[in-house]
């Protein structure tokens, strides 16, 4: 599964929604139509000079004001076709400035399960590639097509007021570059669109790569992985390579315009001369204004090229922004207390079920944790719970309320989860805890530091004002772990879900990294899946798990004495430990 691409009615309505929100828009979009028309009008003054100098050079006359004339022309179209690309440029940035803010922020509004179903390669070609793409194009794209519409336009009013015949130019060349372009939008848009999806699926298996690495030296299949990105990557080379095809095809129909915009030019202008209707220099202008309507007309075909790219991205961002999640209402939950209750839940990801007839109750202040073999359906009951899954059979409440019913606000109150992977976001370290509780107090930020044992905090020069992550202080993964775990401390939830967020306890900091858990499950409802066995022994419940289903529930003694499946894997855990 992938993000849908929009159509075009939904690319033209988020286009006009984007610009009416620009301030002054309409203002500016009308005084830069009128730059652009006054320098098109001063452009084609030049040719126009350049005749009245040919005329004047053979009429022995002054060259003057004709000189004068032509430098007048060119600067005055130089300026208002310089203000009116600015004015264009400013506001077609701005446009896309808002454009992959929203982008940015329904990405992050998005289902988890949503973005894990469509791949997290083709979301993170839409929000780089694509408006790295989409930026450039419009910047290249817009001056030109400006540049190009107003020029044609002025120039072919021109040669009409010279001489009615050269209309016919006009109307003969004009078949070949409607027929050329018809033809390479016939397969171009097409093309352009594969490519981008080819650079999406080239995304996916780099990111497998990177983030499965360890996995992949364990089991040897550092080759497979070279193919199959050798493979994404021929698969973008040959896309690529089909789409310049199609342009180098529509280069073969611009040159066949040249040819008849000349030679036309040239037949009309001998028969003009000839009948004396119009003066040499008169010719010359007029044909220098066709060398000159040549340009416009190149570029304008050329950057169909880059148009046809930009909007096979801007539909790509589109089919992301154009169908954003809808903010869930407040459902009236009551005052959260922690309880949860998982009734007859039933889940898959397409195949078999890979949670099945699962029913589970925590109380408030209660730890539940969850054993079994890797696979068994753990780590998709924290999910389920968490919210970032939704069951396909049965109901998960907290707090007598639906976990998909609940509203962003009403989720946050009750429900948190930390996993193995955390992240460390680049900034002060004070940022980095106050993205849980923006308004907290220093005070409360190193209280949360000390309940997680954070000791590594007083080694730092700057305190809180230290720069973490990426282009900072680098944390280790225990100290990483330790930082999250003080989010949650200062976000202060009913419901914790801790998904082996203690997995890092085998490095340096294992007994603190343990208690830390400890403390930030304490009087709280939590869901522990537990990778450490000493941690279901310290639970109020354990449930063991196997291909989706709980085959045992009860407390740790009352499993160790029943002589089942738990009992046969604390006996393991304790021989390996001893």
């Amino acid at each position: 599964m992938r993000f849908p691409l929009a159509d075009l009615p939904q690319v033209r309505r988020e286009v006009g929604r984007q610009i009416a929100r620009v301030p002054g828009a309409r203002r500016q979009a009308v005084t830069a139509l009128l730059l652009l028309s006054l320098g098109a009008a001063a452009t084609v003054a030049v040719p126009w000079q350049l005749g009245r100098i040919v005329d004047t050079v053979i009429g022995d006359g002054s060259l003057v004001s004709a000189v004068l004339g032509l430098v007048a022309a060119a600067v005055t179209g130089a300026g208002f076709s310089a203000a009116g690309f600015y004015l264009v440029s400013q506001l077609s940035e701005r446009v896309i400035a808002h454009l992959r803010e929203e982008m940015v922020g329904a990405a992050l509004g998005l289902p988890v399960h949503r973005v894990e179903d469509a791949g997290t390669g083709d979301l993170v070609s839409r929000s780089t590639d694509d408006v790295a793409v989409l930026s450039s194009a419009v910047t290249e794209t817009v001056p030109v097509l400006s540049s190009s519409i107003f020029t044609v336009l002025a120039t072919s009013v021109a040669l009409v007021s010279l001489n009615w015949r050269f209309l016919l130019v006009v109307v003969v060349v004009t078949p070949v570059y409607v027929l050329a372009s018809r033809r390479y939008l016939a397969v171009a848009p097409q093309r352009y669109a594969a490519e981008r999806a080819s650079m999406a699926d080239r995304a996916r298996r780099l990111l497998e790569a990177i983030h499965g690495r360890a996995t992949v030296r364990a089991y040897r299949m550092e080759e497979e992985m070279h193919e199959r990105i050798r493979v994404t990557s021929q698969a973008v080379v040959d896309h690529g390579f089909s789409a310049r095809v199609t342009m180098i095809v529509l280069q073969v129909w611009l040159a066949v315009g040249e040819f008849l915009i000349l030679s036309g030019g040239l037949l009309v202008g001998y028969l003009a001369v000839q009948e004396g209707s119009l003066s040499v220099g008169a010719v010359t202008a007029a044909m220098l204004m066709l060398i000159r309507l040549r340009g416009p007309l190149m570029m304008f075909m050329r950057v169909l090229d880059s148009v046809q790219s930009g909007y096979a991205s801007l539909s790509r961002i589109v089919g992301v922004v154009g169908d954003p999640p809808a903010p869930v209402a407040d459902s009236g939950a009551p005052a959260p207390h922690g309880e949860v209750v998982m009734r007859d839940v039933r889940f898959s990801y397409g195949g078999d079920w890979a949670v099945q007839d699962l029913n589970l109750q925590i109380r408030p202040g209660e730890t539940v944790a969850l054993v079994g073999a890797s696979g068994a359906g753990k780590t998709t009951v924290a999910a389920l719970l968490a919210g970032l899954r939704v069951p396909d059979e049965g109901s998960v409440t907290v707090d007598g309320v639906e976990v998909s019913a609940l509203s962003d606000a009403e989720r946050v109150a009750r429900l948190a989860m930390i996993s193995q992977d955390v992240h460390v976001f680049s900034g002060t370290l004070r940022e980095d805890l106050t993205l849980a509780r923006p308004g907290a107090t220093d005070e409360e930020l190193l209280d949360a530091l000390a309940r997680v044992h954070a000791d590594w905090f007083h080694d730092l020069t700057d305190g809180l004002d230290t720069e973490v992550g990426a282009r900072g202080h680098q944390l280790g993964p225990v100290e990483a772990q330790q930082l999250a775990l003080a989010r949650i401390l200062l976000l202060d939830p009913k419901v914790v879900v801790m998904d082996e967020a203690t997995a890092e306890s085998g490095s340096a900091g294992a007994g603190d990294l343990e208690a830390a858990a400890e403390e930030v499950t304490r009087g709280r409802s939590a869901l522990v899946v537990a990778h450490r066995l000493d941690q279901a022994a310290r639970a109020d419940q354990v449930l063991v798990m196997e291909q989706g289903e709980v085959v045992e529930c009860g407390t740790h003694e009352e499993l160790v004495a029943a002589g089942g499946r738990y009992t046969d894997l604390w006996s393991a855990w304790t021989r390996g430990r001893a």
